[in-house]
């Protein structure tokens, strides 16, 4: 047999770099080799249910699912996170981030089985050869311009493949990554347990509280994905369009023990302790277990994922950095834009070695930058003013620079990130050290009483702004892409500004800003309370100390 393009791993990362290289090359054959046989289980099949902008965009509108994902999943009401929930017996009486109504990008609460199977169809209308119950056994590289060599198993015996081009979408089951020894610790210490019961959570049965409730009477919470705060941990609640809910507890390994969450029953006993509302709710809910998963150290990083030579590598197979803010189908989108890039290239006929090298560096950049938003953060999650800080902080450097890049298809012009290098390598400095901030913010400062509080990240002109202006970008000249990225890059200096003047002044030297700005100089921040903005004064001689 053979394929101009043989991809290993027929999941979601697969299956749409498939699709987008036949959007580009439409004469390219295919071949997809899956393990697994379509179709496959809905509501228990995979985790990563939740989508954010570029991930839901990279579906909706790159590869054409706009259609499905509107009409077979669950449109998703933004991120919702919940402070000290577990000292209430009333969810009215934690501290709440997250919005009273919608932004203007849609997202979505995804199920991955419904949403692989619909992708699997799609695959084959297009005409691309997709094999399940394909096991593959080896993959020889050929280190000149000749074919790459596939071995694979199926139900007849044993099978080649001839391919001009290799991509790695195995996951974590990777064969290259073994092959080519290029697995690389981050030192992201985290851990995950997650299950799904066929049955509906409603964190709105949580209070009874009429004010609370009606705060957000436009925007059912359910539908937000729900993070439960606390330090070292927090808990999802992601609903599924099937009725089914999934669940998951995430945790820093040093502050959790693995071993006892690695059960159910441990998982329903750490909840008790840590998450009583949330233990409660499950109780009440019954339903079907539908599955139990956990991954110990579920982070990890790649030495290589594009080359030259023509093998690539792809979704979690390459780097994965979190689930916390769900980036997983956002680093999908933007490796397989990459990578369909290099194809079509290359069997186009143009030397694609540098440009495989500088796709690389730019990917890395990318990864390494966002690794820094989780990276040693999770012992502040529980930290109310802290975290929320961090989380304005971090949709702003995500919606500003890496969504407006992928929204603007301006990913694979070189000379346009080349134009703006420099600045984007001072922001990137900047993001961490706003990470640090943060971080020295939550062990100085005693923790506020939350209740009450309430973030509304919708009645944030800024946020509400910088959302919305992602659906513009792709209609700018490249004057006016200029002209919006550089005003992005100010924009995000005086946010870090503001941001420094909230947090204990024991700690602002962490963001080396050339010059602070006064207080009330700006209005970037307009829309948070009052008390939140507020820095806490009078910090204890020991915390002092603590921040040198």
């Amino acid at each position: 047999m053979k394929s101009d393009v043989v991809i290993l791993g027929g999941g979601l990362a697969g299956l749409t770099l498939a699709l987008q290289i036949r959007q580009q090359r439409a004469e390219a054959s295919i071949t997809v080799l899956e393990r697994r046989r379509h179709p496959v289980p809905v509501s228990a099949h995979k985790v990563g249910e939740s989508t954010v902008e570029i991930g839901a965009h990279y579906l909706a509108d790159v590869i054409g699912l706009r259609e499905h994902l509107e009409q077979c999943h669950l449109r998703k009401y933004g991120l919702r996170l919940f402070f000290d929930a577990d000292k209430s017996e009333d969810l009215a009486g934690a501290g709440e981030l997250g919005g009273s109504g919608l932004l203007s990008q849609r997202s979505f609460q995804i199920d991955r089985g419904v949403l692989e199977n619909h992708l699997a169809e799609r695959v084959a209308d297009e005409g691309i050869s997709l094999i399940g119950g394909a096991t593959v056994r080896d993959v020889d590289l050929a280190d000149d311009d000749g074919n790459h060599r596939v071995v694979y198993r199926g139900d007849d015996g044993e099978h080649h493949i001839q391919a001009r081009w290799v991509v790695d979408a195995m996951s974590r089951g990777s064969v290259l990554k073994r092959r080519l020894n290029l697995a690389e610790d981050n030192g992201h210490q985290c851990s995950s347990v997650w299950f799904r019961l066929s049955s509906r959570i409603d964190i709105s049965d949580w209070s009874g509280d009429e004010a609370w409730h009606e705060r957000c009477r436009d925007v059912p919470r359910w539908l937000s994905t729900n993070h439960l705060m606390g330090p070292g941990y927090w808990v999802w609640l992601i609903p599924l369009a099937s009725g089914s809910t999934s669940v998951g507890v995430v945790f820093d390994n040093r502050l959790h023990d693995f071993d006892h969450l690695k059960t159910y029953e441990g998982t329903l006993s750490w909840l008790a302790e840590h998450q009583p509302l949330c233990r409660r709710a499950i109780d009440q809910a019954g339903g079907e277990l539908q599955d139990f998963l956990y991954l110990r150290n579920y982070s990890h990083g790649c030495r290589q994922v594009f080359s030259g030579k023509r093998w690539a590598l792809t979704g979690e197979a390459g780097v994965f950095l979190d689930p916390f803010y769900s980036p997983g189908s956002d680093f999908i989108g933007i490796s397989n834009t990459y990578i369909s890039d290099l194809i079509q290239r290359d069997l186009a006929g143009e030397s694609i070695a540098r440009r495989a090298r500088v796709y690389q560096h730019h990917f890395f950049s990318f990864y390494e930058s966002s690794l820094l938003l989780y990276r040693d953060q999770y012992p502040l999650f529980g930290h109310a003013r802290a975290m929320s800080s961090k989380t304005i902080w971090d949709y702003v450097y995500y919606w500003g620079v890496l969504a407006l890049l992928f929204f603007s298809n301006r990913l694979t012009d070189t000379d346009f990130i080349h134009r703006h290098v420099v600045m984007l390598d001072q922001l990137r400095r900047l993001n961490g050290e706003m990470q640090t901030l943060f971080r020295r913010w939550a062990e100085v400062e005693p923790a506020i009483d939350p209740r009450g509080l309430f973030i509304n990240q919708t009645r944030m002109p800024l946020l509400v702004r910088l959302n919305e202006e992602l659906g513009q970008v792709a209609d700018h000249d490249l004057d006016q892409l200029d002209a919006r990225l550089i005003a992005n890059g100010e924009m995000l200096r005086l946010v870090a500004g503001e941001l420094c003047l909230m947090a204990p002044e024991a700690v602002r030297a962490c963001v080396s800003l050339h010059a602070m700005p006064q207080p009330g100089t700006s209005a970037l921040l307009a829309g948070l309370p009052a008390r939140f903005v507020e820095p806490v004064a009078n910090l204890p001689p020991e915390r002092l100390a603590q921040a040198g």
